[in-house]
């Protein structure tokens, strides 16, 4: 199982003025939701931060980070079998995201996805 990236989300009270301020340290924003707003490098676009507005559109809780894996499917399994919480059951979401969140031990919630 490969990890593609790792994406710290950040609560936002404006996602525009976070996408601005972030833009003054050279990051460009690459998706927009209206609800999260994700920024990266233009010469490392891996490196990247998202941020949002008030809750996940379709999950229980919003996410700490996100983690983007080769197999969604694969690691859904490994961590159930792992018996570690399941905050929101592996999904297809309407935005070409497969995701399942996980909460680590510590109790912050992960976001892990691959997108279709």
């Amino acid at each position: 199982m490969g990890v593609r990236r790792v994406v710290p989300n950040f609560r936002s009270g404006s996602v525009e003025v976070s996408r601005e301020f972030y833009g003054l340290l050279g990051l460009e924003e690459v998706m927009n939701h209206g609800w999260i707003v994700t920024v990266a490098s233009p010469s490392v676009p891996s490196a990247q931060v998202s941020f949002y507005a008030g809750d996940d559109r379709t999950a229980p809780v919003p996410p700490d980070v996100s983690v983007e894996v080769d197999d969604v499917d694969a690691v859904y399994v490994a961590v159930r079998e792992s018996g570690a919480e399941i905050v929101y059951p592996l999904q297809d979401e309407e935005w070409g995201v497969r995701r399942f969140f996980v909460r680590d031990p510590d109790g912050r919630v992960i976001n892990v996805l691959s997108h279709r």
